[in-house]
């Protein structure tokens, strides 16, 4: 059990005699990629908010590194990173500024251009996040929400919205995170995403997880019970011509 950093027992969220979440179980082990996917009111968003303890447990536990979320929230708040669907920054700061005041909440100093530069936002230190494109925002967001280096980082769909260049990108910054020990949980609704990125991934639907796998396990087992679809084996795709006529480089 030593290796599970994230266990979930029987969760559940009610909103008046409606159940979003009917009492779910899994664990996630540390070091891994772990994806939650689902059609939209499937109960994702409110299942990490939850964990992350930003929403009331109305049943069941959940153990973070050890700690009851529930009893303890403040000791979660710690040790996670969140990037939300849509962040929030105060505005007319710098990123540079930004960054020391997130690190100070926690009582940690850093180095802002260092996280910049991981980030490709070396450029953009001292502008401020009004003037950030799209997925210069979601790296910054990273950015912001590592700086206490957590041991878990929470990702709510992160590439919705990016060009291909952008989303690329961020799949690369995953990966880094995910090299550097810290265990990533993260909703999305691109499905070549889960399969390139997430080492598992729980499917859920009306409050309820279907089944829980890798990628590879799910797609072998789809085809054991008889799945068969039009075979057109292409060597490249639509996103594959844009990104070779416009360059792979990020146009921020």
């Amino acid at each position: 059990m030593s290796d599970i950093i994230l266990k979930v027992d029987q969760l559940k969220k009610q909103y008046g005699d409606r159940t979003v979440v009917k009492g779910i179980s899994f664990e996630v082990k540390k070091g891994e990629i772990f994806g939650i996917l689902g059609p939209n009111g499937a109960g994702k968003t409110t299942t990490l908010e939850m964990i992350e303890a930003m929403r009331p447990i109305d049943g069941g536990t959940v153990l973070l590194n050890g700690i009851d979320v529930a009893k303890e929230p403040q000791k979660i708040r710690y040790i996670i990173g969140v990037q939300p669907q849509a962040p929030a920054f105060q505005d007319k700061t710098k990123l540079t500024e930004l960054l020391e005041m997130f690190a100070a909440a926690y009582g940690e100093k850093v180095h802002p251009r260092k996280f910049l530069k991981e980030m490709n936002l070396e450029e953009k230190a001292s502008s401020f996040v009004e003037s950030l494109s799209g997925g210069q925002k979601q790296r910054f967001s990273i950015a912001a929400a590592l700086v206490h280096n957590p041991k878990v980082f929470f990702m709510d769909e992160p590439t919705t919205g990016l060009d291909p260049q952008a989303r690329r990108n961020l799949w690369d910054l995953v990966q880094d995170i995910k090299k550097r020990g810290i265990t990533v949980i993260m909703t999305t609704h691109y499905m070549e995403e889960a399969e390139l990125l997430c080492d598992r991934v729980a499917i859920m639907d009306e409050g309820e997880i279907k089944v829980i796998d890798t990628p590879k396990n799910l797609v072998k087992q789809l085809l054991g019970r008889g799945f068969t679809k039009k075979q057109i084996v292409e060597q490249a795709n639509l996103e594959d011509v844009f990104i070779d006529l416009t360059g792979k480089h990020l146009r921020d």
